[in-house]
């Protein structure tokens, strides 16, 4: 029986979760699980890198302690964040996260010389202050001795696959995300790395496709964990191994990958970066087998995540979602608003949106949680309409995967306000399209089409209609 164990990494916790064939089912187990979260150091909110780094391994090892040792593993995270490393390939400087303030005016500078339009055109990704190239701006413009310091850079996953391995490798889907690839050729765009100003020696790791096999264990990791596992690189982003565990039914299916971010997209053959999809909000990211993930970001579950944490978790995330179904506030916040990207406060940051937007001072917790679970459910029609109209697609259903699957209410308030059914699960979309990549490689599936047939009858996929 072969074993395949993804490491499914996300901004607040990470799993190990162990997987293998069992009569045509695709079985599951989490053999590890380890807490995550960015904190501030040197001035800055940094990773604990040194902290991922232990995990990873020491889930490897428990997964040979479970008795599930690993034949294939595979890594995703979260996109655009990075390591810098020098010529011994020691890490230079702190894993800096994304949400950190350094990139604030990064985007201006960068527009007095490449026009945002021009850029989008090359990229085709979505101006966010946190994209890769904004980060490489700051780091350049604070630190400019790390250009003759630093040979070269990975990102998150890729590293964490590198101190397996010892291999380096830069992985299409991911690098997509930050804003520094050309959308078409799969390939850095010099234009966007020289007008950012970024080291051309930064960009020597090469650049290959998810399901490319790295390598096996070194022989350090394998003395340390017990067993002699072969690395694949996954589509590393969690988004594009989330797409990839998406059963949808047929072709009109809107992909929803709901975690800490909501990604509400459809698959493409090829990258959208008409002026339409620029004033939309829309981004064009790498896929599975050459498609392109062309959705929107919206802030998703880590509004709740946060109002959660300020309230000191005294309410579950299944009681919170239920006081929302139970209040009656008729106002909602704008979902996709930047505003809420690292606010002091969700709470107060939430009030204040609604105050801004004339609406009714929230009585309650509940109705501040009504008018989040609506925004979301409200951004997400707005959305799908606007991504119809640009790529002449009729979407007839919304597939969920993702850990935000398993809220009811939303699902629920999502099929009403879209008028479409909603099918919700599996919920660890992003470690099982993790886990499709391994497989396929094996031979398991012959293709994610025959992958993704699979996943209704290994786990539970809900649904809800629409309430007249």
């Amino acid at each position: 029986m072969k074993i395949y164990l993804a490491i499914d990494i996300g901004a607040s916790s990470g799993r190990h979760i162990a997987a293998w064939l069992a009569d045509g089912r695709i079985e599951t187990r989490e053999v590890y699980r380890f807490p995550n979260g960015a904190e501030m150091k040197d001035g800055h909110l940094c990773w604990d890198i040194e902290g991922l780094e232990r995990h990873v391994v020491a889930g490897v090892k428990a997964a040979v302690d479970a008795g599930l040792a690993p034949d294939y593993i595979g890594i995703d995270t979260w996109g655009v964040d990075f390591v810098l490393l020098d010529r011994d390939n020691r890490r230079v400087g702190n894993a800096v996260a994304y949400r950190d303030s350094r990139t604030d005016g990064m985007d201006a500078q960068l527009e007095t010389v490449m026009p945002f339009p021009f850029h989008f055109g090359l990229c085709g990704i979505a101006k966010q202050p946190f994209n890769t190239v904004y980060q490489m701006m700051a780091v350049v413009r604070e630190h400019p001795e790390y250009a003759d310091t630093v040979d070269d850079f990975m990102m998150m996953p890729e590293y964490l696959s590198f101190i397996l391995t010892g291999k380096k490798a830069h992985e299409w889907t991911n690098c997509t995300t930050g804003a520094l690839c050309n959308a078409d050729s799969g390939t850095w765009s010099e234009t966007i790395r020289a007008a950012a100003g970024i080291p051309e020696k930064w960009f020597r790791t090469p650049m290959v496709k998810p399901g490319t096999v790295l390598g096996p264990l070194s022989s350090a990791i394998a003395e340390a964990t017990g067993c002699s596992a072969t690395v694949i690189l996954p589509a590393t982003h969690d988004t594009g191994s989330a797409y990839m565990a998406v059963p949808a039914r047929d072709d009109g299916a809107a992909f929803l990958s709901s975690g800490t971010w909501s990604l509400l997209g459809t698959e493409l053959p090829a990258p959208v970066t008409s002026v339409a999809a620029l004033n939309a909000g829309f981004t064009n990211e790498g896929g599975y087998n050459g498609t392109t993930r062309f959705l929107k970001n919206i802030m998703g579950m880590w509004m709740l995540q946060c109002i959660h944490k300020e309230i000191g978790g005294v309410h579950s995330f299944a009681e919170m979602a239920q006081m929302a179904a139970a209040s009656a506030y008729p106002a909602y916040i704008d979902a996709a608003d930047n505003r809420f990207l690292a606010p002091a406060s969700m709470l107060d940051e939430v009030r204040a949106a609604l105050k801004d937007a004339g609406a009714p001072e929230p009585a309650s917790l509940a109705d501040i949680l009504r008018a989040v679970t609506m925004g979301l459910a409200v951004c997400y029609d707005k959305s799908i309409k606007e991504m119809s109209e640009i790529t002449g697609k009729a979407f007839t259903s919304i597939n969920i995967v993702g850990g935000g699957s398993a809220n009811v209410v939303l699902n629920q308030m999502t099929a009403d306000v879209t008028g479409l059914p909603v099918y919700a699960g599996p919920t660890e979309g992003t470690a099982l399209g993790n886990l499709a990549a391994m497989m396929i490689v094996d031979g398991a599936f012959a293709d994610l089409a025959a992958f993704r047939a699979a996943l209704p009858g290994s786990f539970e996929i809900r649904e809800y209609l629409p309430r007249k």
